[in-house]
């Protein structure tokens, strides 16, 4: 039944009584998810009633749902998914939901859950306590753009064989409380934009995570603007690659980055862009040899109008940059071997002889 109903954006209606699906092994695709889904952009459908279907033999529901719109309430209370290995973008665009129950659902067999409930931007209430994630390895982008939810308890989550959270919670814009005291990220490779836009999460405790295989940590934090209180203190940064604008426009006003390993990092542009209320930043531990990017089109400090002080130590080494456009742009209270000179604010002014950096000890 894959791609039955798919792209009937004009059906209103849809009687679905009298239908045996007992047999049924696939309501969506998972291997190429631009395409595929029973009701896949059915986007004027209001109400759907499928209370009588069986979904026993159900295979794959990726994409099943994709794009129905005009659904307010979605009862699948008697979703049989014991048997269902993809769930990848399964509700994703949904954007008139507003309350989703599947306490019910088995999820012990699934694999995808990337982009699951991305673009529900009306979800305000979202019920997974019953899920089983210990064999699920995607969860790109899963609760994208889900901008009214307030409150996500994942503490039942098994992510032990996830391998990719980028964008997980990007733009989730009103949650203010999140729980994921028990993710287990030994396997990720990816958190890039992972808790980009968050910007009404307060809190953050991430003393849990195992950060060993990640690779890339880009926007990871970016835009969590009423962000207070940040752990980091787990963290192993040995492998990643890339930090760009990880913690740009953070309110935050301390900073304890003591345990990162930055020897394999290469771009650090806009890294702390627009960082206003930091005062004091210690990179004593940052070894810098491998970087080439700290500018361009942000700079790797351009903003932070209030630090005073950045420590570095010998490992600093900026001789591989080829480009640092705007790296101290606008670090008016900046002040290490010479005052801040708003004419000079590329990679030339990033040491503690001659430019805005000031010499502390590594003791790490």
């Amino acid at each position: 039944m894959n791609n039955m109903f798919a792209d009937c954006s004009s059906l209103t209606t849809l009687d679905l009584s009298n239908f045996d699906t007992s047999n049924v092994l696939y309501m969506g695709n998972p291997y190429n998810y631009s395409y595929g889904g029973m009701f896949r952009n059915c986007s004027s459908l209001t109400n759907l009633n499928i209370s009588s279907f069986n979904t026993s033999k159900v295979k794959l529901m990726s994409n099943m749902f994709h794009g129905c719109s005009s659904l307010v309430t979605l009862d699948l209370s008697n979703f049989d998914t014991s048997n269902v290995t993809a769930m990848a973008s399964m509700f994703e665009k949904c954007t008139s939901l507003k309350n989703l129950n599947l306490s019910s659902f088995n999820t012990s067999k699934v694999i995808y859950m990337d982009f699951m409930f991305s673009n529900c931007n009306s979800i305000e209430n979202l019920n997974l306590s019953s899920f089983n994630t210990s064999k699920v390895t995607n969860m790109v982008n899963m609760f994208t753009n889900c901008y009214l939810l307030k409150k996500l308890d994942l503490s039942s989550f098994d992510t032990s064989n996830v391998t990719n959270m980028a964008g997980m919670f990007r733009d989730c814009s009103k949650l203010q409380y999140l729980n994921i005291n028990s993710f287990d990220t030994s396997n990720v490779t990816g958190m890039n934009n992972m808790f980009r836009g968050c910007n009404n999460l307060t809190t953050l405790d991430l003393s849990n995570f195992n950060t060993s295989k990640v690779v890339t940590m880009s926007l990871m934090f970016d835009g969590c603007t009423n962000l207070e209180n940040l752990n980091l203190s787990s963290f192993n940064t040995s492998n990643v690659t890339t930090m760009y604008s990880m913690f740009s426009e953070l309110s935050i006003s301390k900073l304890d980055l003591s345990n990162f390993d930055t020897s394999n990092v290469t771009d650090m542009s806009s890294m702390f862009y627009e960082c206003k209320n930091l005062i004091q930043l210690d990179l004593s531990n940052f070894d810098t040899s491998k970087v080439t990017k700290t500018g361009s089109p942000y700079g790797m400090f351009s903003g932070c109008k209030n630090l005073k002080t950045i420590y570095i130590s010998d490992l600093w080494n900026m001789s591989n940059v080829t480009n640092s456009v705007n790296m101290f742009h606008n670090c008016s209270s900046l002040t290490g071997a010479v005052p801040f000179d708003s004419t000079k604010t590329d990679v030339s002014m990033a040491n503690y002889t001659t430019g805005y950096l000031t010499y502390k000890k590594n003791t790490n």
